[in-house]
């Protein structure tokens, strides 16, 4: 069971104030949530393959290929300033 300390100690950390009555019900919602997690770590899934997807997809591969169809010169050829190859941008402080 999560204690009202406990939540207490986690709206601190997550920097947010909370009632007392909010503690309590959060405390009683959470250990609910656990003991939902406790149970269904109870079952036995050791005869279940894992999943990639909750649906069967057949997965289409192909190989990357590299196109450079723009030559750096082109894509800095209107920017309003530049240096060289690259764009000129104001300083960042």
């Amino acid at each position: 069971m999560i204690t009202k300390e406990t939540i207490q100690h986690i709206s601190k950390l997550a920097r947010i104030s909370l009632t007392e009555q909010e503690s309590t019900q959060f405390s009683e919602q959470l250990s609910t949530i656990l003991k939902h997690f406790e149970e269904i770590s109870e079952l036995d899934t050791s005869q279940v393959l894992p999943l990639v997807t909750a649906s069967e997809i057949a997965f289409h591969w192909r190989e990357d290929q590299v196109h450079q169809e723009v030559s750096p010169t082109k894509l800095v050829a209107n920017a309003p300033e530049k240096s060289g190859k690259l764009f000129k941008v104001p300083p960042v402080v």
